[in-house]
């Protein structure tokens, strides 16, 4: 676990870098990925070795302390946040592999990894390596990364192979970004700045000990953070990327409400009791999503460090505060488009791409819709496989 020291020398590295971040956000958006400089900036700021073990040279951050460097760099630019927390929660798989090959990947202390959870691919099993095929959406920041990886159904001659409970074996496979395709898909509404394109494989050899399971694996590295819950752990930087992005709408609207003034009206907006109102519940929604958040990160915290084991009820209702804090976010961003009235509808308003990215967030499936019925599932006490709690 990190110490304070470095802790907050990695959260002044990466304030310091917000404000640059936050005036290239069109050249960002335009770009349809994160600047190669940008990324490396952030890289040399340790950004993407919070989830890194520390045996690696990695920071091994706190939950809290992940969601609030994140938040950082999202209220700057939520597309930059985003590839931020894409590459540190990727970097949970050294926590998985052996010592030996961990090293191998991760033992540059500027790499960046990324990849996809979703098991899009097929592995075959040839003994000591796996022989892989695939293709999976949503590579966000792939292009500034060494090494990715996607997420493959294992199979054995033509047999899917499956775990003891029954469920298809699903391991992620990590393998150098040179032998992968990136192909250019990404012309989407939101977090259009992140890069999120397709990865493609074919037909390659992926040794065995450069493949983990996030389900059926015990983490080889030690220490409180790796028994956090995989999956709590990528829902926190979803929702931390929401926390900033929510930040910097109610932040860029009252830059705009101190001087604007609507058609007719010698009062700019911040002068209007309706637009204080509503700005004043706005804040107070933000401040409440984000209590919320930390609360639950702390008691989740708080049973790793004691037990290492995390009941599916903690697990549960800490996913709720995820969702909860991400589609608060992105209500908080309508609000503040909404209240900016015909001037938010320009593509040169930073309230109309707070509100883009916030909805494209709202879409990834550890914060969707369905996130509510899995873990009312769990409220009521209803039969529920926890593998992806």
């Amino acid at each position: 676990m990190a110490d304070t020291e470095t802790v907050t020398d990695v959260k002044s590295a990466v304030r310091a870098l917000a404000p640059g971040i936050h005036a290239r956000a069109g050249e960002i958006e335009d770009a349809r990925r994160l600047p190669a400089d940008i990324a490396g900036d952030l890289a040399r700021a340790g950004v993407f070795r919070m989830v890194t073990p520390a045996y690696l040279g990695g920071l091994e951050f706190t939950p809290a302390e992940i969601v609030e460097t994140v938040e950082i760099v999202a209220a700057a630019d939520a597309s930059a946040g985003w590839c931020t927390m894409i590459g540190a929660t990727t970097a949970l798989n050294a926590a998985y592999m052996e010592r030996e090959t961990a090293v191998s990947i991760y033992s540059d202390p500027d790499i960046i990894t990324g990849g996809v959870f979703a098991p899009m691919g097929k592995a075959r099993d040839e003994g000591d390596h796996y022989r892989v095929t695939g293709r999976w959406q949503w590579g966000s920041g792939s292009a500034n990364c060494t090494w990715l990886c996607g997420g493959c159904m294992v199979f054995e001659g033509d047999e899917l192979r499956r775990l003891e409970s029954g469920a298809p074996d699903n391991r992620m496979m990590v393998f150098p970004a040179e032998e992968a395709e990136l192909i250019d898909t990404w012309h989407v509404m939101g977090l259009k700045g992140t890069g999120s394109g397709d990865i493609a494989v074919s037909d390659i050899r992926v040794p065995k000990p450069r493949s983990v399971s996030l389900v059926a694996d015990k983490p080889v590295a030690e220490g409180a953070l790796y028994a956090f819950p995989a999956f709590g752990l990528l829902a926190l930087g979803v929702s931390s990327a929401a926390l900033g992005n929510a930040r910097g709408a109610l932040d860029a609207f009252k830059s705009l409400a101190l001087g604007k003034k609507n058609q007719g009206s010698a009062r700019t907006l911040a002068e209007r009791s309706t637009i204080q109102a509503e700005i004043a519940q706005a804040e107070a929604s933000w401040r409440a999503a984000r209590a919320y958040l930390f609360d639950e990160i702390d008691k989740t915290w708080e049973v790793a460090t004691a037990t290492g084991e995390i009941p599916m009820e903690q697990r549960a209702a800490l996913r709720m505060a995820c969702t909860f804090m991400t589609r608060t976010g992105a209500e908080i961003c309508r609000i503040c488009y909404d209240l900016g009235g015909g001037a938010a509808l320009f593509e040169a308003s930073e309230l109309q791409r707070r509100f883009r990215d916030a909805h494209a967030m709202t879409q990834h499936i550890v914060t969707a819709p369905a996130t509510w019925e899995l873990t009312g599932r769990i409220l009521m006490d209803q039969p529920t496989d926890g593998a992806m709690v």
